[in-house]
């Protein structure tokens, strides 16, 4: 499946990220899919994640995830990674997040994010400028 208005972004599996078989390791897609969301912050919505981080004090932990693992991912395997937009909250950001390699589909995940005040400990609204930015990456699926 292609969604329309994704934020991709290519990701090498390096030897950090496997088991002692060579395969992905599952918790380092994890640590991937966080890569692609920081990723989408500097490049897609133009969002400097570190200023966004030390200098705004606000953040976008997870709560909650559902993945599906479809095939395993090897050394030296190149992931295209795949991010979208599935629903804007007050707070709250529904994402769906994607691995392949060539046609293959290698994981699935449904991620919801919220936006987090630091400094307060809560969530926050998101403001207008930051829900402009990331309805542009809704998605809107299509069949391959």
């Amino acid at each position: 499946m292609n969604i329309a208005g994704s934020f991709e972004s290519q990701k090498l599996v390096r030897f950090q990220h496997c088991d002692p078989a060579g395969i992905v390791f599952y918790p380092q897609y994890f640590v991937l899919f966080h890569e692609l969301i920081e990723d989408w912050f500097n490049d897609g919505l133009r969002v400097n994640y570190a200023d966004f981080i030390a200098n705004q004090k606000l953040g976008v932990p997870t709560v909650r995830m559902e993945v599906d693992f479809f095939a395993p991912s090897k050394i030296g395997d190149a992931l295209q990674m795949q991010l979208a937009v599935k629903r804007i909250g007050t707070s709250s950001i529904g994402l769906s997040l994607a691995a392949f390699a060539g046609d293959v589909l290698r994981v699935r995940v449904q991620q919801t994010i919220v936006l987090f005040s630091l400094e307060r400990r809560e969530p926050v609204a998101i403001p207008d400028d930051l829900r402009r930015r990331l309805s542009l990456f809704l998605a809107e699926e299509t069949e391959q």
